[in-house]
């Protein structure tokens, strides 16, 4: 599986007082197995981006292509491109609406076309990948769980359709910080379980530094910045323009080379600087 855009440009109310352009000329690409972080301001673009790769939004011009199909293209069923690109959207607990998280789980797969004990597999599987446990929650109404299992649940209903592609908008939006861990725990199980191409939306840097093999910035809707985590964050300045910060552990850092400490590196992840603490007391 890979996904090369190609140029993607998308405007809202074309041809309305209102118009505006939401994405300009955008390309990238995603190879099989990469975890590729979306960063950018609010209204950067980032949501609409995301939004054109299953089709949801059209473009106006450009090429999204899916293994070799142009999901563009006139004629192309998205129905079967969306079996192989999961989206889940911000707070995705909204959408729950079964009488049990067996129920909601299972309404993805059952619409594949699945038979009855694949699907029961499935969700099984899904709903242990995401850290529940099956016989404890499998009958209980999903109304009834807590913020974080509420997401979870959310999660294990695309998790279980075996998308290609994992498309996450802001996965962590509002959770406590337990439950932010857990869900990000969550997130790097399934992507090393699967296999797939992971999307993460985010506005914590810190999450993005550690989890990304890829790192694309966003915006005023252009691509401005792609790279590793090392290439994207060495570049603060460009960065703070676009009113975004480096990760904490970086900060951090940064701020004990002024204070005349003798740290070199950028200390992407908060576990990095941690032990370079660790070892300059040791030797103290």
């Amino acid at each position: 599986m890979s996904i090369q855009v190609k140029h993607l440009t998308h405007i809202y109310s074309e041809g309305l007082p209102q118009q505006s352009v939401a994405l300009e000329d955008v390309t990238f690409s995603a190879e099989d197995g990469q975890f590729v972080g979306i960063i950018g301001h609010t209204g950067s673009g980032k949501s609409t981006l995301v939004q054109h790769l299953n089709g949801i939004l059209k473009p106006k011009s450009g090429q999204i292509i899916v293994s070799g199909t142009d999901i563009t293209a006139e004629g192309v069923v998205l129905r079967d491109i969306r079996k192989k690109i999961g989206l889940v959207f911000q707070y995705p607990e909204y959408q729950l609406f079964e009488e049990t998280v067996e129920k909601d789980v299972a309404f993805g797969p059952g619409n594949l076309g699945l038979g009855e004990d694949e699907i029961r597999r499935r969700v099984k599987e899904a709903i242990e990948l995401v850290g529940l446990d099956y016989e404890e929650i499998r009958k209980r109404s999903p109304f009834d769980l807590s913020g974080g299992q509420k997401r979870r649940v959310a999660i294990a209903g695309v998790i279980a359709m075996k998308p290609e592609v994992l498309i996450l908008d802001e996965p962590t939006a509002g959770l406590d910080p337990k439950a932010h861990r857990d869900v990000l725990q969550m997130i790097e199980k399934v992507h090393s379980h699967e296999g797939n191409i992971i999307f993460l939306i985010s506005h914590n840097m810190d999450d993005i530094a550690r989890m990304a093999d890829k790192i694309l910035v966003m915006d005023n809707g252009r691509l401005a910045m792609q790279g590793t985590a090392e290439e994207i964050f060495s570049q603060e300045e460009k960065l703070a323009s676009m009113g975004l910060a480096l990760p904490s552990s970086a900060q951090l850092m940064k701020l004990a080379r002024k204070k005349g400490l003798p740290f070199d590196g950028n200390f992407l992840r908060i576990e990095d600087a941690e032990e370079a603490l660790y070892q300059f007391l040791k030797k103290d």
